[in-house]
């Protein structure tokens, strides 16, 4: 029996001793001697003192001590001891008390085993855990993990400060995520769960079962706390909380003044036209001195009788009326895409074709059709008015002229005056001069760009002020649409050959001409053929297609057979 008891001695991994009523050791198995290179007779027959070669005086070892004393079984009592080399080494023993046949004590006996790996181990998993911690702690946010049971498992003081910010409730690992966001809501600290708190918690859990995009939600100290959460592998929870108060206090801030510059910006575009301001504020134009040559449509207007109209009111009624007609025609201008340059006293100045434009032929008509809503909306406003006491209601003349200005910024760097200078816009204004009131005049530039559109009748040619040649001048009826009748007119422009024929607009005398003209042209036109093709003879002159007698007057069907 004791040669098979040292046989399974000798084959445990762990150590097997014994010691006696004294407590003396009596045997220590070879594993044990091959963990401590000592001689045998260091440890048989001398007590823990004795091998250990001093008191034993530690908490735990008298804790020890006095189990031994009560002869009472124990398990796994931890040491450590230290080498020759100086390395530490950790056992735990086992034990229990042994009796003789007639049942006196006779001692101990148990096992022991070396746990360095494990302690080694533990108190590196525990460093781990503790440079966690400390970096956790370290954290400006709020940092908390809770398990797949959604029970807290570590967090740092941050997340306790905005949880539970000035209310002394206790917090530890452990507690269930409801519990501690309940206490939070029903102590008044989430300013959304106040007055609903089991309806603000429902939604609180649902969105924390299916996390998504981090979401605020305001304190009830005014703190706005930003919740990131996220799952784990295990189906924990990690969280970052993080105090957001500072910024959403600049975001108000920032909005405040983004709030303030939207309403100075909106008190600058009155004294810009739209596409200028757009334009400066998109970016897309520079604020510097510069301009360029460009073919625009130019407008200017006044009131007819201005300056006695302005004696016959009183300063406060002729504000107001003037102040009215100005936003009236400047809102249709807006309309028409057209860029308001200024206003002189009574007087508007309008172009189109910069800073955007739509073609040289639309910039025209678009100009031309707003001189003539312009001129309809003022014979409406003659009523209003009269209504209010004015006997002579405003009327306008206009002028337009299409031509190269030269566009842009005028002035120094220190103010800036975007505006239009050049020839094409002094035309503009002396056809303005020229006009009676309700006309709208127009140069031959502008009227070769409208005229299949716009009704126009020639007024000849006018000698202007500073240019030194006549010019041509029509005068805007109204849109072919708008007169409700298709235009009867021939129109062709070739290379050595054009032909531009209004009928709707010409007189009986005016057909006759164009009559012999076209009959001549014929016959010389057939001339010429024959010329080119021998063999062809052409009637005598006097009888190549020349009506005997006079024309006489005729309906406007007769008059364009006879033209055509």
């Amino acid at each position: 029996s004791e040669q098979r008891f040292r046989d399974v001695a000798e084959s445990a991994g762990d150590w097997i001793w014994e010691m006696d009523a004294d407590l003396r050791f009596t045997y220590e198995s070879p594993r044990f001697f091959e963990i401590f290179p000592v001689a045998p007779e260091r440890i048989i027959g001398k007590t823990r003192e004795e091998f250990a070669g001093r008191a034993l005086d530690e908490p735990h070892w008298q804790a020890h001590r006095a189990t031994l004393a009560a002869r009472l079984p124990f398990r796994d009592f931890g040491y450590s001891t230290t080498m020759p080399d100086g390395s530490v080494r950790y056992l735990q023993i086992s034990g229990k008390p042994i009796y003789d046949a007639a049942g006196a004590f006779a001692g101990y006996r148990g096992t022991g085993r070396d746990v360095t790996d494990h302690e080694l181990s533990q108190l590196a998993l525990k460093q781990s855990e503790q440079r966690l911690l400390v970096a956790i702690e370290s954290i400006s946010e709020g940092f908390c993990l809770y398990d797949s049971d959604d029970r807290l498992v570590v967090f740092n003081s941050k997340y306790k400060s905005i949880l539970y910010s000035g209310v002394a409730i206790e917090l530890k690992a452990g507690m269930k995520f409801e519990d501690i966001v309940r206490r939070a809501a029903e102590s008044g600290l989430i300013k959304e769960a106040q007055g609903r708190v089991e309806e603000w918690l429902a939604e609180r859990m649902a969105r924390r079962r299916n996390p998504g995009e981090p979401h605020i939600h305001q304190r009830g100290d005014s703190r706005w706390i930003l919740v990131s959460e996220r799952r784990t592998q295990d189906g924990g929870t990690v969280a970052v909380y993080s105090d957001i108060t500072e910024l959403k206090h600049r975001e108000e801030q920032l909005a405040a003044k983004s709030k303030s510059l939207e309403v100075l910006s909106n008190q600058l575009a009155k004294y810009l036209a739209p596409q200028v301001y757009s334009s400066i504020f998109a970016g897309r134009s520079e604020v510097k001195i510069a301009s360029q040559r460009k073919k625009l449509t130019i407008f200017f207007s006044d009131i007819a009788g201005f300056t006695e109209a302005a004696d016959r009111l009183e300063s406060e009624d002729l504000t107001q009326l003037l102040n009215h007609y100005l936003t009236e025609m400047s809102r249709i201008a807006i309309a028409y895409g057209a860029t308001i340059d200024k206003y002189v006293g009574d007087a508007m100045v309008i172009f189109f074709g910069d800073p955007e434009t739509r073609g040289v032929k639309n910039d025209a008509l678009a100009c031309v059709k707003m001189a003539i809503a312009m001129r309809k909306r003022l014979h409406e406003l003659q009523d209003v008015w009269r209504g209010a006491g004015i006997d002579k209601p405003l009327r306008s003349r206009i002028g337009i002229n299409t031509g190269y200005c030269t566009v842009g910024n005028f002035g120094s760097e220190d103010r800036m005056d975007y505006t239009i200078i050049g020839g094409g816009v002094n035309l503009a204004s002396r056809l303005e001069a020229a006009a009676e009131p309700d006309q709208i005049l127009v140069s031959y530039d502008t009227y070769s760009q409208i005229s299949d559109e716009i009704h126009c009748v020639d007024r000849g040619e006018i000698k202007v002020k500073g240019i030194a040649y006549p010019v041509a001048v029509y005068q805007v009826v109204d849109t072919f649409e708008a007169l409700g009748k298709m235009r009867d007119s021939i129109r062709v422009d070739r290379p050595n050959f054009k032909l531009d024929i209004d009928l709707d607009r010409m007189s009986t005398e005016q057909v006759e001409e164009a009559d012999a003209i076209l009959r001549r042209a014929l016959v010389r036109l057939r001339a010429a053929d024959a010329d080119a093709k021998p063999g062809i003879s052409t009637p005598p002159e006097g009888e190549r297609g020349v009506r005997k007698g006079p024309v006489g007057k005729r309906n406007s069907a007769t008059r364009r057979r006879s033209a055509v």
